[in-house]
């Protein structure tokens, strides 16, 4: 939703929420509609100024480091931190992912769903797959060989923790999902989201898992990937969406612009 002129931002938020709270209980226990349409509405953040480096937690290749030598692999945040890091997916659609949607061959994964948070038919939220949030939201992205050799120890590991578990492990009977804790229980945006708190908490960092995403495009974009291919592994429905968002915050595409008419100008 987007601000008018007349509303304020923390008017439309306000009425967000009455219409989120209405329509959950038009779900259940009403039981008019079979699902929520506002868990697919958002409110966008206000235009008329362009978000800096800070407002979306970019993270340096230091704090990355960081972050990764406290997770160990059978940590729950460890998959779903360089997943998000490789391929700049939201957090909902790393939940998602499931084990048929990873091609080693082509070394590439679709995205065809995401985890909701939606109640079921005795008034309890439960996370459940729907689609992307848009149409532009199916995609397929490729990876590198880094991410696919933690893909396949990962699989490896899994095999095995089952093995271990026994009939205590948490396999879900539908859905084989990529990002798991070691049980087998799938990892839901709460499990991120409480594990991205305890990271910035304990590293001092300001980080949340939007960060992987918005350090995902701008990497991209300072080593010259062009706006439309970045669009496309992020899942805009516009490449001006990406550029808007993005572009003005590579400060090294700025000074290498300098510096390529600067070798220029010194031949006139």
């Amino acid at each position: 939703m987007k601000t008018r002129e007349g509303y304020a931002r923390q008017t439309l938020s306000i009425i967000i929420g009455i219409l989120s709270k209405a329509l959950n209980h038009a779900v259940y226990p009403y039981k008019y509609i079979k699902e929520n349409p506002m868990h697919y509405v958002e409110l966008l953040k206000d235009k008329s100024r362009k978000p800096t480096r800070e407002d979306l937690k970019i993270q340096s290749k230091e704090n990355l480091r960081r972050i990764n030598s406290v997770l160990y692999e059978d940590h729950p945040f460890y998959l779903p931190f360089h997943i998000g890091l490789h391929c700049g997916i939201r957090v909902g659609e790393v939940c998602g992912l499931e084990w048929k949607h990873i091609n080693f061959e082509e070394m590439t994964l679709e995205i065809e769903q995401q985890l909701v948070d939606i109640k079921d038919a005795n008034g309890k939220m439960q996370w459940q797959p729907r689609p992307p949030k848009s149409k532009a939201g199916y995609r397929t992205i490729p990876f590198g060989n880094a991410l696919a050799e933690i893909l396949r120890r990962a699989k490896k590991s899994q095999l095995e923790n089952r093995l271990k578990y026994g009939e205590f492990y948490k396999q879900d009977p539908e859905h084989d999902y990529v990002c798991k804790k070691e049980n087998g229980e799938h990892c839901t945006p709460s499990v991120i989201k409480y594990n991205t708190r305890k990271i910035s908490e304990k590293l001092n960092i300001t980080f949340n898992y939007h960060s992987l995403r918005h350090t995902h495009a701008t990497t991209l974009i300072e080593n010259g990937s062009p706006v439309k291919t970045v669009q496309k592994r992020l899942g805009h429905s516009r490449a001006a969406v990406t550029e808007d968002r993005y572009v003005h915050l590579t400060e090294k595409m700025a000074r290498d612009a300098a510096n390529i008419f600067d070798s220029f100008a010194q031949d006139i």
